[in-house]
């Protein structure tokens, strides 16, 4: 439990002043009863210059709860006003230091009584000792009581606080897991749409000699690519503040219009479906997205050049996946898609590798569970 701090609130001031009154009031009311006839007017003068000395020390007992409540126990051995003030400093020390120190506050307390009883002789000094020792008893308990509450008080609030953390950092995790989906989105939607363009676009500068036909052919190809590309931006902003699951996705049955797509740009690809059964939709939606990241991959780096593509599984043996192109422009540096299909295959418990064969050419493969 953490010490309390020296500044006082207006609840703190308010307990203060009440507990000062409590100990003065008492502690005269005590001393009152206590007094002989004929006693000194120094001894008594004393008695009531300790207790309003001690009650005052009360304003201090957060900072200085056991060297006060120490004191005490020696002035109360004098002092009969300074009883309600040495009890108050006792509660202080069971509420504000541990266990080990509220009993060794507690035994001095005793011996003090003790030798009370030998200075002052009251009358009927056993059952005076069995009264005090357990009125000690109750106030350390009424202590030790508060004390145990206040902590568990506490430890609630940090476990509110960390509850509150950790749910905040969780927030942030979906948050990023979130961006990074849509940015997954946006490299496999808009890659292909602008990898097509890219290549009737080349194709238009390599050859000044095309016809009119050829040129205004090519370019309604580039127009509807840009279109689509467009489109498909306009679907991926429009969902930003959705859900990832409410993202644009593609299908297993849009893999032969995938493949048409970039037949119709000039890439020689060959598609042999082997495939028995029907895919689960998130074993088919990353099949496609692998197809179709290698076709990008192929245009980029190798455009005109065949590409055959195969795709062959039932259930219960898993989907394979490859691709595979020659790759004559491929340069170190480049692939953050494929690191983002080796991320989405991991998602559905598959793999992906990629690399060149000893032939030349880039092969693309990945395995994708399908449960029987």
């Amino acid at each position: 439990m953490n010490r309390p701090s020296h500044r006082r609130s207006p609840r703190d001031w308010a307990v203060d002043t009440a507990v000062f009154l409590f100990a003065l009031i008492f502690g005269l009311a005590i001393f009152e009863d206590s007094v002989e006839p004929g006693s000194r007017e120094f001894v008594i003068l004393l008695d009531l210059i300790l207790g309003l000395a001690l009650c005052i020390a009360i304003w201090f007992r957060r900072r200085w709860p056991v060297q006060l409540a120490l004191i005490a126990s020696v002035i109360s051995v004098f002092s009969e006003s300074a009883s309600a003030a040495g009890l108050v400093l006792i509660l202080s020390v069971a509420v504000y230091r541990p266990l080990r120190t509220t009993l060794l506050v507690f035994g001095v307390n005793s011996i003090s009584l003790f030798f009370y009883l030998q200075v002052k002789k009251p009358p009927e000094s056993g059952a005076l000792a069995v009264a005090v020792i357990a009125l000690y008893i109750a106030v350390a308990g009424w202590g030790l009581y508060i004390r145990s509450r206040r902590q568990l008080m506490q430890t609630l609030r940090d476990r509110a606080d960390r509850a509150e953390t950790v749910a905040k950092l969780q927030a942030e995790q979906g948050q990023l897991r979130a961006r990074e989906e849509i940015a997954r989105e946006m490299h496999d939607v808009l890659g292909h749409r602008l990898s097509l363009l890219s290549v009737h676009a080349g194709a238009l500068a390599y050859r000044p000699d095309a016809s009119t036909e050829e040129v205004a052919s090519a370019a309604e190809v580039i127009r509807a690519s840009a279109h689509q590309a467009l489109q498909d931006l306009r679907e991926v902003i429009g969902v930003l503040r959705a859900p990832v699951g409410e993202l644009p996705q593609p299908a297993f049955a849009d893999l032969p219009a995938l493949v048409e797509g970039a037949q119709e740009a000039g890439l020689p690809v060959e598609l042999t479906l082997d495939v028995a059964g029907t895919l689960p939709d998130h074993v088919g939606r990353t099949a496609y997205r692998i197809v179709q990241e290698g076709l990008t991959n192929a245009m980029k780096h190798a455009p005109g050049e065949p590409v055959t593509i195969a795709l062959a599984g039932a259930p219960g043996n898993g989907l394979t996946v490859e691709v595979r192109n020659p790759a004559p422009n491929r340069r170190r540096g480049e692939g953050q898609g494929l690191l983002g299909l080796t991320e989405r295959a991991a998602l559905v418990e598959g793999r992906v590798e990629y690399g060149r064969t000893p032939e030349g050419d880039f092969r693309l493969h990945a395995w994708l569970p399908w449960p029987a």
